[in-house]
């Protein structure tokens, strides 16, 4: 989770936790990303600090990270390990969160006992350096209308701006790095993106 404004990581996860969100995903991949015991210390900080505001903590693509560290979740990719295989080896007590890019990737998921999708880029992204090619709401939109009982979070690009239209498509909710980790004031940031969620999400429930 890198800042941009020399704010350190476990600061702009406590202003984000104080700001309301209600998941965090430990995501440390990319060039100078932690390793080994380095890593292991900093997903314990992120954890224990999940812990205090009740939030549940997720491990990005490290299987056996989230197993030892009891997570309350992993979240895998297409490329990563296959989903159903992933759920054979962390049982019933953790939740999984899988990447999808297609309704037949979503129904795959699905069938795997994944407790929600994540759905993009929807927007052009800076933090994913092989990112998919941008895809926009109208897939969100698709696999809400086949598979309604499915959470979708929308990912990539995401900002306090064009959030809405993610959640009017379908989404449940969005994932965000750069939104609050980039921001001058993360906990204001994470304030304003919950206010504009809540609100597109009661739009949406209007027209529905």
């Amino acid at each position: 989770m890198g800042s941009s404004n020399a704010q350190q990581p476990l600061d702009v996860l406590e202003k984000a936790l104080d700001g309301g969100i209600t998941c965090f995903q430990l995501r440390e991949k990319g060039p100078g990303s932690l390793q080994g015991q380095e890593k292991l210390a900093f997903a314990q900080s992120c954890q224990r600090l999940c812990k205090l505001y009740g939030v549940p903590f997720f491990v990005n693509d490290d299987v056996e990270l989230a197993i030892a560290l009891e997570a309350d979740g992993i979240h895998v990719g297409q490329e990563d390990e296959e989903a159903g295989s992933v759920r054979r080896r962390i049982g019933d007590q953790m939740q999984l969160g899988v990447s999808v890019h297609t309704v037949e990737e979503a129904m795959a998921a699905q069938t795997a006992g994944a407790a929600y999708v994540g759905m993009g880029p929807v927007y052009p992204t800076s933090t994913k350096l092989d990112a998919k090619p941008v895809a926009g709401t109208n897939m969100i939109a698709k696999v809400a209308g086949l598979i309604p009982e499915l959470p979708i979070v929308g990912i990539g690009g995401i900002t306090a701006t064009n959030a809405a239209p993610v959640i009017h498509a379908g989404a449940s909710g969005i994932s965000v790095i750069s939104a609050i980790a980039s921001a001058e004031e993360p906990r204001q940031a994470t304030l304003f993106l919950m206010e504009i969620l809540g609100q597109a999400l009661n739009e949406r429930n209007v027209v529905l």
